[in-house]
């Protein structure tokens, strides 16, 4: 018999979580709780989690149907890889 997820095996899937590997952690939470009920408190923990990766995802994604970041966000001008191809930041001196 297969022991229970806990909310400590979901926080051990999102450790490394970076907006790169979203989607498969993603991936990997939902499988580890699938078997559970509804209204379990992992389950429901797991899918909290699941819509925060979803978001880290679009987020950092190309995302061509949404609006660019703002680049009036605070630190924008400081992140090399915030700039667009077709509007690249200065080469730093």
């Amino acid at each position: 018999m297969e022991r229970k997820p806990t909310r400590d095996d979901v926080d051990a899937l999102l450790a490394p979580a970076t907006p790169h590997f979203a989607y498969q952690l993603r991936a990997r939470v939902r499988e580890l709780v699938e078997g559970l009920a509804e209204d379990d408190e992992v389950r429901r923990y797991a899918e909290t989690q699941i819509d925060r990766l979803d978001r880290l995802g679009h987020a950092s994604s190309k995302a061509d149907e949404g609006p660019r970041e703002s680049p009036d966000r605070l630190g924008w001008d400081e992140i090399p890889s915030s700039a667009p191809d077709d509007h690249p930041l200065p080469r730093r001196a």
